[in-house]
């Protein structure tokens, strides 16, 4: 080694100092980013912590109004004991109802969603293309106009979905009155042995069918994104070993499906859990309340009741519920595990 190569090495910074200077640089460039963050996201959600604790009300919103007294925990209790002066109120059945809607919605739309791309990724289909633009399509239309049109399709007299069923019923002769179905609005509970200790209105399969329309399509981009990226030697390998058709879609497809599909699953059940338009636009949380979900009965209680405190806690409680089932179901089902060890 020459002398000039030598000085020159010797002066060469070592390793840890670099290595401090690029963890300074990185923090100089995310100071902007968590000061943005800080204000637009920790801010509010610390204060909606704080406001969960006190009686905050509409009085408390003019400049230089009195502080809000503090409660304590006395508005968790209300809310987890039912004692909010809200018609047919009743938490245990809102939390069960809210939970059951997120995950029969998801499991449809995962299976849905996974069944079609499969189908779609068939070799010498034609016009893959289009059928995959075609069908995102619902993604891509504003929630309000999506309630609106699936709520006037349930219209009693002159929706859609009871016109096509009055006009089957006219080929076997079948008075048209029978098929005046009040899809959003029935009281009776179509199944009622099916979650018995949960009654679910015909209201709520109307909304299922209409978030199925909705839900399907963005798990069937996610599962094309996966199916694309498995290699077609495993499925040539294990045929060559004889794994016949299912076996190869259980261990091979399912396989690495899971890494892309899970933690979408998981995304798609927060998403589904706080999904407030159709709730809100087509069912009203009717009949009796027995559609309503945490979220629209927390915005009920601030923009109808203004009782923002208890409003705060029903979105605290909705957090910690979310965060719960994100966890348990990230280690139980291993869903951020990565195709190297799979």
């Amino acid at each position: 080694m020459t002398a000039g190569v030598m000085a020159r090495v010797a002066r060469r910074p070592s390793s840890g100092s670099w290595s401090n200077r690029g963890g300074r640089i990185a923090y100089l460039y995310l100071i902007p980013a968590l000061l943005v963050m800080g204000i637009i996201t920790a801010y509010p959600l610390l204060f909606q912590v704080w406001m969960s604790f006190t009686d905050y009300g509409i009085g408390n919103l003019r400049a230089g109004a009195p502080a809000p007294n503090v409660v304590g925990l006395k508005n968790y209790v209300d809310v987890l004991s039912s004692q909010l002066a809200i018609p047919n109120f009743s938490f245990v059945r809102l939390i069960v109802y809210n939970l059951w809607w997120a995950a029969s919605n998801v499991v449809i739309h995962v299976i849905l969603g996974v069944a079609i791309a499969i189908l779609l990724n068939t070799r010498g289909l034609w016009f893959k293309r289009f059928y995959r633009a075609v069908f995102i399509l619902p993604v891509i239309i504003p929630p309000i106009i999506v309630a609106t049109v699936w709520k006037n399709m349930y219209d009693p007299d002159n929706g859609a979905f009871n016109l096509i069923l009055a006009g089957i019923g006219q080929l076997v002769r079948l008075p048209p009155e029978m098929f005046r179905i009040d899809w959003l609005r029935q009281v009776q509970d179509p199944i009622p042995w099916f979650l018995p200790f949960v009654p679910l209105p015909l209201a709520y399969y109307a909304m299922l069918i209409t978030n199925t329309w909705l839900g399907w399509p963005l798990n069937s981009v996610v599962a094309t994104g996966a199916l694309q990226s498995i290699p077609h030697e495993l499925y040539e390998a294990a045929e060559i070993d004889g794994a016949n058709a299912w076996q190869r879609f259980r261990h091979v497809t399912l396989t690495y499906l899971r890494p892309a599909m899970l933690p979408y699953a998981i995304y798609g059940f927060v998403i589904t859990f706080n999904l407030f338009h159709l709730a809100f636009f087509m069912s009203a949380g009717g009949p009796f309340g027995r559609t309503e979900l945490l979220v629209t009965q927390a915005y009920r209680l601030v923009n109808d009741q203004k009782l923002f405190g208890v409003g705060a806690s029903f979105a605290v409680i909705m957090f910690f519920i979310l965060l719960a089932i994100t966890l348990v179901t990230n280690r139980v089902a291993r869903a951020t595990q990565s195709y190297e060890n799979l």
